[in-house]
């Protein structure tokens, strides 16, 4: 009798042990995802991918603890059209309106189309974003004092608290799920981006009010002593203080996070700072703590919200069991739009690393960003090369989490899952690159079409990329893209330019899946 009870005892040890490591392979495929991105954020301005004027240990921890990819791009050189295909798994040259948004704009995400938001609620997560936005709210023309309805909630977000557009942008105000914070009804919002309105001083007029002064345009309604692009009268209560704004993103989300584990629920968090956009107005805290100026000072800033978004999860012993992705939006600037010694205190900083351009360009610096996927115990740590872009997420996100996406859901997202996870080198084969016009990567090997208009922005000092010829790089042996090899491989062009034609027709870039 004794040894039955023995034997009994054994399977059912072994038993609860396999439902244990069901349940953990369970937790595994389906972990928190936690997407950190970043603005203006180049490939050389954190400290693991090569920065030495200033330091990010904790993206650099990520980093260490993850899978740090050398050939991952954003899918557009400037924010909004990058955010839209981030969230639709769409290319945003596709859809016309999808240029930069004013801070005025509609809703630019048809409700109807399916968003990475979308499929993590079908997965059963609770699903939040936090931050810069950028993706209009509402119905034009759009009320700032009422329902700012369709917005975020109707695209798969169950919460959100966010900067409509821009910290140069007016409206500089919060919103949160539909309304704005702290809106006193007897002082309404109105927002102008054409003709002046109220009698709110301007930069233009009375820079003897400015605590930090345009080098080119944002010169329009002054807010916390600083002018911005468009005008804005009302809402006193509710406008922003830049130098805190770091702090404010911070704290609402560990609140999301907080509410999710009291729900026990998963959690899908788009995190989206607002640093280091312009104007760059670090906390005090913060302030000197690089020899670069505000530029630097905000990617401490940056980094200081990364690490105490890794603290909760290390402190509530959820870090196991959550998938984090840092990345950017689009490539760097140095000066966009304000004299703040961000070009005078470079140095040798080199914001796009190797990469020729920055934000604004069809070189690779416009789109070839930072990015890392860390998940303890999931994700051996290392170095990728593999061709990944940040449309691509929702495809593998999908896979991941075992939801199927019905046609025409996110047409131009690719399953890069295994890349993504460091189980293959294999990424993308072709890639389209955007800005103002469209470019293809083959391998390391990369057509830009003929383009017009002129070669540099003088605004910012960087180059575009336009040229009356089409330009053809082997970024294998020339990264810089220096030497045009069109000449000497006419037939690779031809061929590159007739498929980008076609996944230009095509309606989605994977035609053949």
């Amino acid at each position: 009798m004794s040894n039955l009870i023995s034997r009994f005892t054994v399977l059912g040890l072994a038993l609860v042990f396999a439902m244990l490591g069901v349940l953990e392979a369970a937790q595994a495929a389906k972990p928190n995802v936690l997407l950190i991105y970043t603005d203006d954020v180049g490939y050389g301005d954190v400290s693991c991918y090569g920065a030495t004027r200033v330091q990010t240990p904790n993206v650099d921890r990520l980093a260490r603890e993850g899978l740090r990819f050398t050939d991952a791009h954003c899918s557009s050189a400037t924010c909004t059209p990058s955010r839209y295909s981030l969230l639709t798994g769409r290319y945003a040259w596709r859809k016309k309106g999808t240029g930069v948004a004013r801070g005025d704009a509609p809703l630019i995400i048809d409700p109807d189309r399916t968003t990475l938001a979308d499929v993590f609620q079908r997965a059963g997560y609770r699903t939040g974003v936090v931050g810069k936005w950028h993706l209009g709210l509402g119905k034009a023309p759009v009320d700032f004092n009422g329902e700012l309805k369709p917005g975020p909630l109707e695209l798969g977000f169950d919460y959100a608290f966010l900067m409509p557009a821009t910290g140069d942008r007016v409206p500089c105000v919060y919103v949160e799920n539909y309304r704005v914070v702290n809106l006193d009804p007897n002082d309404p919002i109105r927002v102008s981006f054409g003709k002046p309105i109220g009698n709110e001083p301007t930069g233009r007029d009375h820079p003897e009010l400015l605590k930090m002064h345009p080098s080119h345009g944002h010169d329009q309604t002054i807010i916390n002593g600083i002018s911005r692009i468009g005008y804005m009268t009302g809402g006193k209560r509710a406008r922003w203080k830049d130098e805190e704004m770091a702090d404010t993103f911070v704290e609402k989300a560990l609140a999301f996070l907080r509410s999710c584990r009291e729900q026990n629920k998963p959690f899908f968090l788009y995190f989206s700072t607002h640093d280091i956009h312009v104007p760059r107005v670090p906390h005090p805290r913060f302030s000197g703590s690089t020899p670069m100026g505000p530029r630097g000072d905000c990617l401490v800033q940056m980094d200081w919200c990364v690490g105490k978004l890794l603290e909760a999860l290390d402190e509530w012993g959820i870090a196991n069991d959550t998938l984090v992705i840092f990345s950017s939006d689009n490539g760097p600037v140095v000066d966009d739009g304000y004299r703040d010694q961000s070009v005078e205190r470079l140095g040798d900083h080199r914001p796009a690393g190797p990469w020729r351009g920055g934000k604004y360009s069809i070189f690779e610096g416009g789109t070839r960003v930072p990015f890392i996927v860390r998940w303890p115990g999931q994700v051996r740590p290392g170095v990728s090369n593999a061709l990944v872009s940040q449309v691509d997420l929702m495809a593998s996100l999908a896979s991941l989490l075992e939801v199927d996406l019905a046609p025409g859901e996110g047409p131009d997202s690719e399953n890069v899952l295994p890349a993504l996870l460091g189980q293959s080198r294999q990424g993308r084969d072709y890639l389209v690159e955007h800005a103002r016009g469209i470019a293809l990567r083959e391998g390391s090997w990369k057509y830009i079409p003929p383009r017009r208009g002129p070669k540099v922005n003088r605004n910012v000092n960087i180059e575009l990329g336009n040229a009356p010829q089409g330009q053809l790089y082997w970024l294998d042996q020339d990264p810089g893209e220096r030497r045009n090899l069109i000449q000497q491989y006419p037939e690779r062009a031809n061929a590159m330019a007739g498929k980008l034609r076609y996944f230009q027709e095509a309606p989605r870039a994977n035609p053949a899946e």
